[in-house]
């Protein structure tokens, strides 16, 4: 039994065993805690490759020589149709207006979408020297079809937006987990510290998109890593410049006064990570206040250039005008860029004939003027770009009736679709993976959302498995406890 005396009787023979022993109780034993719980948790990872114990922007070393040393990924979200853009199924005209057969969605997928099947109103060609299948629907991206590569038989594991776009994001179907634009700024920081590491570009116009700013949450992960919102037109950040001018040293005095204040105020409050992401973030506004301002001023960029991104034309100027800016922050070293064009324009419930080329219309132009800008000013090689979104659409018709097939949209598509991927050492040409013979789901090398993370994750040097944050007595990674693997066929 153990020994339940008063403190007050037992501090004469006051040993060590009975010291933690009495340790437990109250208020001491909660302090207690939480002091050895912090030193072992350190001293359990410290020596664990891409582990950090101080949290900042600054460059890091990753694992290994990258290919990549940026991301844009234009998130196309609501679901580009696999079948109607990259994606041909000859048997699509053979089975169209005919009950899916049973082959199709029994066994391995769901069964919970059914119909009759419907076939692509868009012509499908082969493009460029590699021959890469696109649809009419993308005229624009067709021509750069030589810098693209296809990962046909991906797959996420739930049908509707919210969940689909948190698995997509961050690789779990719930809030709360950072997602992979926070996982490589928090391996990797950034080359330039005057502006954010991970920028995001959501449409100025519209409300925000689906899971709102959770598609650049750092969830677990310290603030300092999350993405940041800017405006394409404008003042890139509200209140971003003061009210009054003054002069320089005035300035600089001030700031020098207000970082001495901060970190007093820091040594009193350790491991308080929203602090020091609060402080960071005010001290690179300040920094911003030059360096943001002529990131996002396209007014010195030729006429040409303009045309090339579509920057003009009231369909394509507000993702053309992003994904200039795009492109321009690149070239200051930004580290990861989101990019997300208006609303669910890709969720074609309805008369895909009609909707699915207005989602087109707006991207295509901008992002073939990004792909080929990037490739002439020799950024492409380092700079890896993700198109695609959380799932495809399914091959049947969305009817009640068979008579409304004419005007007929297709369904969420999670079991099989395309994402594409071209710069960053991805090796291009290559259509890796395969839907069956409808387009229904991914049936040979399938990939997961996991592996496509571990793969970003690679082309950027990161080693998935080391590229670890201790939580809660776990080692927390973006891949998570599944077995990713890395899609080595698609890298050059």
């Amino acid at each position: 039994m153990s020994d339940r005396r008063p403190l007050s009787n037992i501090t004469s023979d006051l040993s060590r065993r009975s010291f933690f022993n009495h340790a437990g109780e109250g208020l001491l034993g909660t302090a207690l805690a939480t002091l050895l719980s912090n030193d072992l948790s350190a001293a359990g990872v410290e020596k664990e490759p891409g582990y950090r114990s101080i949290y900042d922007l600054k460059p890091q070393q990753p694992h290994f020589e990258p290919s990549a040393k940026a991301v844009i990924q234009l998130f196309m979200q609501g679901g580009p149709s696999q079948v109607d853009l990259f994606d041909p199924k000859p048997a699509l005209k053979k089975y169209h207006g005919k009950t899916t057969p049973k082959e199709f969605t029994e066994g391995a997928f769901a069964r919970d979408r059914v119909g009759v099947l419907m076939d692509s109103s868009f012509k499908f060609a082969q493009h460029g020297k590699t021959g890469a299948w696109i649809s009419d629907a993308l005229p624009h991206m067709a021509k750069e079809a030589d810098q693209l590569s296809f990962i046909h038989s991906m797959f996420n594991v739930h049908s509707n937006h919210e969940p689909a776009i948190y698995k997509m994001q961050s690789g779990k179907i719930f809030p709360g987990h950072p997602t992979f634009g926070s996982w490589v700024v928090y391996g990797l920081g950034s080359e330039n510290q005057n502006l954010p590491a991970f920028v995001v570009l959501a449409d100025p116009v519209n409300k925000l998109p689906t899971n709102a700013v959770e598609n650049w949450q750092a969830g677990f992960l310290p603030p300092l890593y999350q993405g940041t919102p800017m405006r394409p037109t404008g003042s890139p950040v509200l209140n971003l410049q003061p009210d009054y001018k003054e002069p320089a040293a005035v300035t600089a005095a001030k700031r020098n006064l207000l970082a001495s204040l901060d970190n007093i105020h820091k040594k009193n409050r350790p491991r308080y990570n929203e602090l020091d992401a609060r402080i960071n973030n005010y001290q690179l506004a300040a920094r911003m206040q030059l360096e943001a301002a002529q990131a996002l001023d396209v007014s010195g960029e030729t006429k040409a250039t303009l045309e090339m991104y579509g920057i003009g034309d009231p369909k394509t100027d507000s993702f053309g005008r992003r994904c200039l800016l795009a492109r321009r922050l690149i070239e200051r070293g930004v580290r990861f860029i989101q990019i997300l064009p208006k609303g669910q324009s890709w969720d074609n419930h309805g008369n895909i004939r009609a909707s699915l080329p207005a989602a087109c219309g707006a991207v295509d132009k901008p992002t073939a003027g990004l792909l080929k800008d990037l490739r002439q000013r020799g950024l492409l090689d380092s700079t890896l770009v993700l198109w695609g979104g959380e799932f495809g659409r399914l091959p049947m018709a969305q009817v009640k009736s068979i008579d409304q097939i004419a005007k007929a949209g297709r369904d969420h598509g999670p079991y099989g679709f395309t994402t594409v991927m071209a710069g960053g050492g991805v090796k291009p040409g290559v259509n890796y993976g395969e839907t069956d013979e409808v387009g229904y789901g991914s049936v040979i090398n399938r990939v997961s959302i996991q592996d496509w993370h571990a793969t970003i994750l690679h082309l950027l040097g990161i080693n998935h498995k080391k590229l670890i944050y201790p939580r809660n007595g776990l080692m927390e990674k973006l891949t998570h406890v599944f077995d990713a693997k890395v899609v080595k066929e698609i890298v050059a």
